[in-house]
């Protein structure tokens, strides 16, 4: 079965994902905040099956280039940042944006900023990502792609 590109390129990045995801796993216990590593462990597989779906069901999402090219790149911010974010927070012990996995815990409130502006860049990523993907599946998308002309509904 050959694949093109952004498929390869997102299944193979969720599989990394995956792979940092197990690696937080066996970390857990050398983490600051056990209970937000732990979240970061299950972030990182939620967020590796999401760019493996993506990756899978690519061909049939219908978007122009640029818009493709973004959706890619806000996926693999949105992900990758998602779980790197939780991962330093776990390290930190930051709890403002996240107090039911981080009570307890307090941080710098340099450390507490950094964490608060990726999670909220990784929030307008997904939701911005979430969005093309709903707008490739539209119905007169599904007709172009299969040939059919377009009708009004």
């Amino acid at each position: 079965m050959e694949t093109g590109k952004p498929e390869r390129t997102l299944v193979r990045a969720g599989f990394v994902l995956f792979l940092l995801a197990l690696f937080t796993g066996v970390a857990i216990p050398a983490f600051l905040n056990q209970k937000m590593a732990l979240a970061a462990h299950l972030t990182g597989v939620l967020n590796a099956l999401v760019l493996i779906a993506l990756g899978l069901a690519w061909g049939l999402v219908a978007l122009g280039p640029v818009q493709a090219r973004l959706t890619m790149g806000v996926f693999l911010y949105g992900t990758y940042v998602n779980w790197g974010t939780t991962c330093l927070a776990a390290a930190w012990g930051t709890s403002r944006l996240t107090p039911l996995s981080g009570a307890g815990y307090s941080a710098a409130p340099w450390k507490e900023l950094v964490v608060q502006v990726l999670l909220l860049s990784l929030v307008l990523a997904m939701i911005t990502g979430a969005l093309l993907v709903v707008y490739g599946f539209r119905p007169s998308a599904s007709r172009a792609r299969a040939g059919l002309p377009r009708t009004i509904a």
